[in-house]
């Protein structure tokens, strides 16, 4: 009859049974606590009850163990046999990581936008090739973070850097989620417990100056002179104004209602609750509003769209448009979404209320703005402490200070 005991030294519990003649003591991490040992008379019970009927599978209850391997080549002899500590908890057996991480993203896929899917769906390929023939439960601390460390070694494509804290992070999200999920599930200790997110370098945007705004709103395609007009003056994302359509368009309150977005051809819920808003037309805005109704408003129901009235690819219009746009006149290569910051940027040098720009970009505090664009705001609008010393100086200058009465008096 097997036990759950006790380990002298570091106060852990162990499995102490015998098989095929032979003690055998398979050590855990966990504490001894009563519900741990509770866990594992559970995985006892089973285990006995697999010697009793001739199934046992030494490997599958105890796959690090140096003991399945003696099993696997011979029968044991009837001696003891004392197993060192492996370095990660026994757990009652689990599926294997590549099974249940197709379950796990099965369950989840119907959250997700089209364009996370696919970039889940990468991620998970790379994760099953890497860890898909382990017990997701076997799967320890050391395991994640030597992953981590292949992780930092990698050149990203098409480039000669590595990949950056960002990327690296994002790449380990899925499994960070899969091992909580199947701890949960499964009744064992996460080996991501601890395991701090790479530090993320500061935000770093490159808006464009008004002069360069002109440049290319004078030099830009006529057919894209409108498209590129909303986006340098609303700060809409790419998604959001290519699948705007003329029934969010509010010419009578010079309203944009930012309600859909669309993502690799899909029309979607915007990014977030918070990117659900009215954007309030500048005069520019409604004019280029106007004109490209009366190129598109009775085409399609998109307000910018193709030949077939189907949305813009943004992808052709960036390589096939834009980029050649900014080699024709010089600029820096950009993506088109530093249109948005643009934006962002303008306002704060006009003197716009925080609150009033962070809410046509669809942010619900005003948190990401300064964090974001704070480094641009004393060169755009000169509001670096200079205005205030003009203020005192001047002040000073013309209204001498009073003479305190108490030290006239000591003086004379």
């Amino acid at each position: 009859m097997g036990s759950i005991r006790k380990h002298g030294q570091t106060g852990a519990l162990f499995f102490d049974f015998r098989y095929e003649g032979a003690r055998c003591r398979e050590y855990t991490t966990l504490p001894d606590t009563a519900a741990n040992k509770k866990k594992m008379e559970k995985v006892l019970k089973m285990l006995e009850a697999d010697i009793a009927a001739g199934t046992f599978d030494y490997r599958r209850y105890f796959p690090t163990s140096k003991n399945a391997a003696r099993f696997d080549a011979a029968p044991a002899v009837s001696v003891a046999v004392t197993v060192t500590a492996p370095s990660a908890p026994m757990v009652a057996p689990t599926p294997l990581f590549k099974d249940f991480a197709e379950t796990w993203y099965l369950e989840k896929e119907v959250e997700w936008r089209k364009s996370h899917r696919i970039t889940v769906r990468r991620e998970l390929d790379s994760l099953i090739s890497r860890f898909g023939e382990k017990g997701v439960g076997q799967i320890i601390k050391a395991d994640v973070l030597a992953y981590r460390a292949e992780l930092g070694k990698v050149t990203a494509r098409g480039k000669e850097t590595k990949l950056s804290a960002a990327r690296i992070n994002k790449m380990l999200n899925p499994l960070r989620q899969i091992l909580n999920e199947a701890a949960d599930r499964f009744n064992f200790p996460t080996p991501c417990q601890n395991i701090k997110q790479l530090r993320i370098k500061r935000t770093d945007v490159d808006p464009f100056s008004l002069e360069d705004v002109r440049s290319i709103l004078a030099t830009v395609r006529e057919d894209f002179r409108d498209y590129f007009t909303v986006r340098f003056f609303t700060g809409m994302r790419t998604g959001e104004v290519d699948g705007l359509k003329w029934k969010y368009v509010d010419f009578e309150r010079r309203l944009i209602l930012v309600r859909e977005t669309v993502v690799l051809g899909d029309e979607e819920y915007t990014k977030t609750d918070g990117s659900q808003r009215d954007i309030q037309m500048s005069q520019l805005v409604f004019e280029a509003l106007k004109r490209q109704q009366a190129a598109t408003g009775k085409v399609s129901g998109f307000v910018f769209c193709n030949r077939l009235g189907k949305p813009l690819d943004h992808k052709n219009v960036t390589n096939r448009v834009w980029y050649p746009l900014l080699r024709h006149l010089g600029l820096k290569k950009r993506r088109p979404y530093q249109c948005r910051h643009t934006a962002a940027t303008l306002w704060l040098a006009a003197g716009e209320a925080p609150e009033w720009i962070a809410r046509q970009l669809g942010h619900t505090t005003t948190e990401m703005l300064f964090r974001v664009y704070s480094r641009y705001v004393p060169n755009l609008t000169r509001r670096d402490g200079s205005a205030f010393e003009r203020l005192i100086t001047q002040s000073i200058a013309d209204t001498p200070l009073p003479v305190n009465p108490v030290e006239e008096t000591h003086h004379v």
